[in-house]
């Protein structure tokens, strides 16, 4: 078996080249002949960077990277099967750093923590592992379908490993890696060797070329080694070989929703004290065990036993009477056990029979699968009951256009309730059951006009008082509230738009709508609106200007009208005069001034002046621009190259039309879009200071402050191509001798003439 070692980090969900602090490599190049394959788009539930889900299906090992925005929050990680549901979940803080926390991993938590579903889970290709706090979501990660299907394969200073590869996963984005930290001796120089999608290619650090090409649902990883020592290395790895795939890549090539897929690597628990996997975890027991005294031995009732998911089926039950005195072979060290195996995991109950009426007996039941029994059994405690028990209907008798749903629910565990639909007494005189009786098992449709009787009887036969309930059913059902999906304003109208609701029940169709709207004071406005058949658009006309309303609509049938819809949000009619300021907008920072205009022509044309100005924060504000021709429908400023203290958040215009006495203004919002930049490494010594990182955008300015944003500039660079395949720019700043001053600067921060800002790194001595 090979090691399960671990290193935190160093799965890398981002690849050589990934535009993070402190990592610098290349991209995956561009895969040969992917027409068998359906890529597919990226799940908008991916993670977004810095956030991320990895999986290690083979140790059903998951890490939690990122979610610094919820840093000491519980989360809770679930995986969930398509069909199944919940097979593993577990709750863990948020601690600081890349690894928020991990989940079978040493150091981490256990799968069931805080959840109580205690089994470590199976964890298949195709299962979803989420993440959320509270009720809220933070994303998921699909286990992809790939994997490797054996060993290395050497000959002479080739090595070859082939996997799998699934319909679902996009081939361009894989990875094959060996891991192997004795490569860090040999011409490879670094613990790992990997095969990206394409052609044979040369490895970065060099010693050796690979390739990583599909055919069918097979793929197969080459390595070209440039001596056979190193090879034979490679081939005998400890950690093995890995299949690595990720959902979505995004614009800096971070791997996100990433699947690591270890061969030979054994699931189940990841370190001590773990819940077994699911095909060593015995069954859960029943619930609501009751045991009550009968004549002639032990009625037992319980709910039955809900396998875990992903866990084999529950068979059945095993259900015995202990007798509690010993000494039943004559030397004290036998109790009489009594019992029954039930088949069928809905079974209820059992009566266990052949008991002594002068024993006391204890009372075990377990449920039975493929994987054994439940371990310890469940205790019940014999016991002699008198008190009737009691129950109720919900609902209690009603008139409904349509059928009711109608529970009935006993106050005792293992109560057995019997009813009719007649009106008729379910327990005769005597106490026997009429033979109209019949026993309740779940909720029921009650369809027609009906009188419903109802009793309970208990485990040790005490009936409760009957109870009655009358369902008057009228069969004129009318339709369900529609949805308002949107509600827009124009000069004195408003346009609305609604789904199409239930139109009641099958065969009827809706044959109209009305549509009414109410002022700001909640008074309707006049009669409502209508509009017939199937139509679920109308334009509202008739109201007044510059007048705030919401709207509401309901659904006919034949049977009449149904109940109304929520109303819409607040939206305010256009009068006479109307400024419309246009969309807002997001404007990308050039590494120039960059153009943009504002648009009012929507705005009243006749008889009316326009004066547009920027909303400032203060007087001072670093964001304020000049604008140019302040009083047409579209006026144009330069959004400037950016400087600390100005920032990327929007920047706010006012729209005045005048006409006559009359105003009216609108705002629009323009938000900078800035570079992304990093800052990958910082170093110090004595004479000698470098800044090397990123920028998504190149032909930037870096400028390098020491301390803070508004610290003393160290110097300026710009940002240049990075180097083919990698995409964006890099930049390195190195300032030598006197320049570099005699000490560390200790932290830098960074700020592009783009827009982008990033720090504080951390100098480090060289």
């Amino acid at each position: 078996m090979k090691s399960a070692q671990y290193e935190p980090g160093a799965h890398t969900s981002r690849p050589p080249g990934a535009r993070r602090a402190g990592i610098i490599a290349t991209v995956s190049a561009v895969i040969c002949s992917t027409s068998m394959f359906a890529i597919p788009a990226a799940d908008a539930a991916v993670p977004t960077f810095p956030d991320n889900i990895v999986v290690f299906p083979d140790r059903d090992f998951v890490t939690i990277e990122g979610y610094q925005d919820h840093l000491g929050e519980t989360a809770t990680v679930e995986v969930t099967r398509p069909g199944v549901g919940v097979v593993g979940s577990a709750k863990s803080v948020v601690a600081a750093g890349d690894v928020a926390f991990e989940i079978n991993h040493p150091g981490g938590a256990c799968w069931g923590a805080g959840t109580g579903l205690n089994v470590t889970p199976d964890i298949l290709p195709g299962d979803v592992v989420s993440i959320k706090f509270g009720t809220a979501s933070a994303g998921e990660t699909t286990v992809q379908d790939t994997y490797v299907t054996g060993d290395a394969v050497l000959s002479g200073s080739t090595v070859t490993v082939k996997g799998h590869i699934g319909a679902g996963v996009n081939p361009n984005q894989m990875e094959q890696r060996i891991i192997e930290p004795a490569l860090r001796d040999t011409t490879v120089a670094r613990r790992d060797i990997r095969a990206i999608p394409g052609p044979l290619a040369p490895a970065p650090k060099g010693g050796y070329t690979s390739s990583l090409e599909y055919v069918g649902d097979t793929f197969t990883a080459t390595y070209n080694f440039d001596d056979a020592a190193t090879a034979e290395i490679a081939a005998n790895a400890g950690l093995g070989e890995r299949a690595m795939a990720w959902e979505f890549e995004d614009a800096d090539a971070n791997r996100q929703g990433l699947t690591i897929a270890e061969y030979g690597e054994p699931g189940g628990p990841g370190m001590g004290g773990c819940p077994n996997g699911p095909r060593q975890s015995g069954p859960v027991a029943p619930t609501n065990i009751a045991a009550a005294k009968v004549s002639g031995g032990l009625k037992l009732t319980w709910s039955p036993a809900q396998a875990v998911p992903g866990t084999p089926a529950i068979t059945g039950y095993r259900a015995i009477a202990v007798g509690k005195t010993a000494g039943q072979n004559g030397t004290g060290t036998e109790q009489v056990e009594i019992g029954k195996r039930i088949t069928g995991q809905g079974s209820t109950g059992t009566t266990i029979t052949g008991l002594s009426a002068t024993e006391e007996y204890d009372v075990y039941v377990v449920g039975l699968s493929s994987s054994g029994e439940t371990f310890p059994a469940a205790h019940a405690v014999p016991e002699t009951d008198t008190t009737a028990p009691t129950v109720t209907a919900s609902p209690n008798g009603a008139t409904s256009p349509t059928a009711q749903k109608v529970t009935l629910t006993a106050s005792e565990p293992g109560a057995q309730i019997y009813y009719t639909l007649d009106g008729s007494p379910v327990v005769l005189s005597g106490g026997v059951l009429s033979d109209a009786a019949v026993l309740y098992t779940g909720p029921m449709d009650v369809a027609q006009t009906s009188t419903l009787s109802f009793v309970a009887i208990d485990p040790s036969g005490n009936v409760s008082q009957s109870g009655l309930a009358t369902f008057t059913i009228t069969n004129d059902p009318v339709p369900a509230a529609p949805v308002i999906t949107s509600a827009t304003a124009a000069q004195g109208t408003a346009s609305l738009t609604w789904t199409a609701p239930d139109p009641g029940a099958a065969g009827l169709t809706i044959t109209g709508y009305s549509v009414q709207a109410y002022t700001a004071d909640g008074a309707a406005f006049g009669a409502p609106k209508t509009v017939a058949g199937d139509v679920t658009t109308l334009v509202y006309d008739g109201l007044s200007g510059d007048t705030a309303y919401t709207f509401t609509v309901r659904a006919s049938n034949i049977n009449g009208t149904g109940p109304e819809s929520a109303k819409t949000a607040s939206v305010t009619v256009q009068g006479a005069l109307v400024a419309v300021a246009g969309p807002d907008q997001t404007v990308v920072r050039r590494t120039t001034a960059t153009p943009v205009t504002l648009d009012g022509t929507g705005s009243t044309t006749t008889g009316a002046t326009y004066q547009w100005e920027q909303v400032l924060a203060s007087p001072t504000d670093p964001n304020k621009v000049t604008l140019t021709g302040t009083t047409t429908l579209k006026p144009t400023f330069s959004l400037p190259v950016f400087q600390y203290p100005m920032t990327n958040s929007p920047l706010t215009f006012r729209l005045t039309v005048t006409a006559g006495t009359d105003v009216r203004t609108d705002e629009v919002k323009v938000t900078p879009v800035p570079d992304r930049v990093t800052i990958s490494s910082a170093q110090w010594k004595t004479g000698d200071l470098r800044i090397i990182g990123t920028s998504s955008v190149v032909g930037g300015v870096i400028t390098v402050h020491s301390g803070s944003l508004t610290g003393p500039v160290l110097g300026r660079v710009t940002v240049t191509a990075a180097v083919a395949p990698a995409t964006g720019g890099d930049y390195t700043l190195r300032l030598r001798n006197a320049a570099a001053g005699a000490t560390n600067p200790g932290t830098v921060w960074i700020e592009s003439s783009v827009g982008g800002t990033a720090g504080p790194a951390t100098v480090v001595n060289k």
